[in-house]
Parts: structure tokens; C-alpha cells; sequence
């Protein structure tokens, strides 16, 4: 990343909110949008993970589906559930997701950073990386929920860098969460392996995993160098990134754990960290 971040913006923030030290942070695997609608065992994770920690005083989401030029984060009153997917039943597009935003929390957060510059956006809403695993987590949609865009021409210690600038607002009762998936290779799926993964990809979910407990995050952030299996795992950078958010926010004190471990479809990762 290039510049410095101000951090006057994000003290005068923490005057919103009372200091909570409690509030973890996610990387979720959000796999297909029909797991917004299905009951399986990754909605009860989802489900599990919601009921066992404090509800935040808010969502900020950086999911796999919102690449920009620059970032952008969502500032509007009523964010519209996002059915931005294509070949699924009709049950699908007719779930919504009526979560509140919070513009005066983005407009904070946005104006806090002198660089990289935040810009605030009224169009976009909450994606299926967002609102799929939200929903489960938050049924009620009781919890203001803003999201962040990832700049797809940036590197990877580029968003972990950033990433860590938002450590503040997790403090005050912020739930940041990562969606994506770790292992995400749509031209490889095997739609006759609902129930497990190819080796290549076995292998990749392993490192990934090993590398995360352990707290390597300079390998993570290298991943492109991990071997073949890794390659063919990760073809592109879209889905792992929200990865380097969640780890990039990780303290010293943060343990990291393990659920929704699973791979699906041969080539889809669903395991899913929370750190802290």
C-alpha cells in the first residue's frame, strides 16, 4: 500500500461505540448462493457461529463479489439485496435481506484514511458473499451492515496492509468479515462430488490451513509461490483476498480457529477461520 493511513478519524469514531474487546473476526466460505436458502451443514455453522458470539453493533463485509477500480464502501440508509448470480430456482431471487446500513459509520470509516482515499457508494448493496452468509448468522437483520470493495489492481499486501487500519473500528464492536473461498476453481467442478475435493485440492486446503494456525501470514500473502496444488486452487485472486482482510486483522493475543471444514463440488473450499 502506498501512503500513510490517519488514524485522527477512526479515534474520533471510537467515540460512537464503547471499546469492546469481545468481538472476533471471520472468514467465511461462502460457496454456492444456494446456501442461502438450503439447510445444511455449513448454514448451521454459519448459524452455530452467529449464537456464540456478541452481537456486533455492526457488519462491515468484504466479500469476493464487489471488485472495484479503487475502494469503495457502502453509504446508504436501505443497502438492496443483490441477487448477482444467474441459473438458480426462483426461491433464490425472491430472498431479501432488509438489513440496515449505517452511512454515518461509512462516511467515518471513509473519511478516517487520507490514502488510499475511500470513496462512498450509493448504488451497490449487499452482494451474495454478504447477505447469503448474513442472513444465517443474523436472521433478523437487526444489525447494520455496510460493505468494503476490493481493488483488483492491487496486490496482495496491498489489502492486508489496509486491513489492518480497520483494527479500530473491530474494537469498537465492528464484526469484519472475509468471504470468499480458499480453494475456488469453477472451470474444475466435478458436480458429481457434492461431498468432497480432488487432491490438488486436499492439498491446497491443508497448507492454507496449517499456514493460518501457525499465524504464517508472509506466506499467505505470497501465495502464489506455495506449489502447483495452490495454483490450481487459487486461478484468481477474487475469492482468496478477503482472506488477507481477516488475517490482517489478527492481534497477538487472537487464537484462530477452524469450522465449515470442508471441500465440495471437487474444487470448492468451505472452511471458514475465526480469529479471536
Amino acid at each position: 500500500m502506498t501512503g500513510t493511513i490517519n488514524f485522527k478519524g477512526l479515534e474520533k469514531l471510537a467515540a460512537t461505540f464503547e471499546e469492546r474487546s469481545e468481538i472476533p473476526v471471520l472468514f467465511v466460505g461462502h460457496g454456492s448462493p444456494m446456501n442461502a436458502i438450503e439447510e445444511n451443514e455449513f448454514v448451521k455453522g454459519w448459524r452455530t457461529i452467529g449464537q456464540t458470539i456478541p452481537k456486533p453493533n455492526a457488519i462491515l463485509c468484504i466479500s469476493a463479489h464487489w471488485e472495484t477500480r479503487g475502494t469503495f464502501i457502502t453509504a446508504m440508509e436501505k443497502p438492496k439485496t443483490i441477487h448477482d448470480f444467474g441459473g438458480f430456482p426462483k426461491a433464490l431471487f425472491e430472498v431479501e435481506y432488509p438489513a440496515p446500513g449505517d452511512p454515518a459509520l461509512a462516511k467515518r470509516i471513509a473519511t478516517s484514511i487520507s490514502e488510499p482515499t475511500i470513496g462512498l457508494d450509493s448504488n451497490w448493496g449487499l452482494d451474495h458473499g454478504c447477505w447469503s452468509v448474513v442472513k444465517h448468522l443474523y436472521p433478523a437483520a437487526n444489525v447494520p451492515v455496510l460493505q468494503m470493495s476490493i481493488d483488483y489492481r492491487q496486490p496482495p499486501q496491498y489489502h492486508y496492509e489496509l486491513a489492518k487500519q480497520l483494527a479500530t473500528i473491530r474494537k469498537k464492536g465492528v464484526l469484519i468479515i472475509g468471504s470468499g473461498n480458499i480453494v475456488h476453481n469453477l472451470r474444475a467442478l466435478d458436480w458429481n462430488n457434492p461431498d468432497g475435493g480432488f487432491d490438488w485440492a486436499a492439498t491446497a486446503n491443508d497448507i492454507f490451513k496449517r499456514l493460518v494456525l501457525s499465524g504464517d501470514h508472509q506466506q499467505l500473502i505470497n501465495y502464489t509461490s506455495l506449489g502447483r496444488e495452490v495454483a490450481m486452487s487459487v486461478p484468481g485472486p477474487d475469492h482468496y483476498l478477503p482472506l488477507l482482510y481477516t488475517l490482517g486483522l489478527k492481534e497477538e493475543k487472537d487464537a484462530a480457529t477452524v469450522f465449515n471444514d470442508k471441500l465440495t463440488m471437487g474444487a470448492i473450499s468451505m472452511t471458514s477461520f475465526k480469529i479471536g
